[in-house]
């Protein structure tokens, strides 16, 4: 989603988003994501009661790719596939992104 700030609490609300939106059947999300700072379990505690953190957690398995290897990062390679086709130029405000990327 797109989301004017990238805070850990921001990261937080999707991932309990996935969990209980997007996925609440599933036993176990695997996610492989990169090593940002905001991007680490301890961002739940952040945002949400810890009951509600703990239950969140249970449910992911987490990977990170290598810190080193940008290369790997399939998201990384996504934004740069975007970068040239679309945002290649100033975009004004939030609404034309979330237009130009769905």
């Amino acid at each position: 989603s797109v989301r004017e700030h990238r805070t850990a609490v921001d990261w937080a609300e999707e991932i309990k988003y996935m969990v209980d939106e997007m996925y609440p059947e599933a036993e176990k999300i695997i996610l492989v994501m990169d090593n940002l700072n905001t991007h680490k379990p301890s961002a739940l505690y952040k945002a949400f009661k810890p009951e509600e953190a703990r239950r969140i957690i249970k449910k992911l398995e987490i990977h990170y790719t290598p810190k080193h290897g940008s290369w790997l990062d399939i998201a990384e390679i996504e934004l740069n596939v975007m970068t040239r086709q679309c945002l290649s130029r100033r975009i004004p405000d939030i609404e034309t992104l979330r237009e130009e990327l769905s």
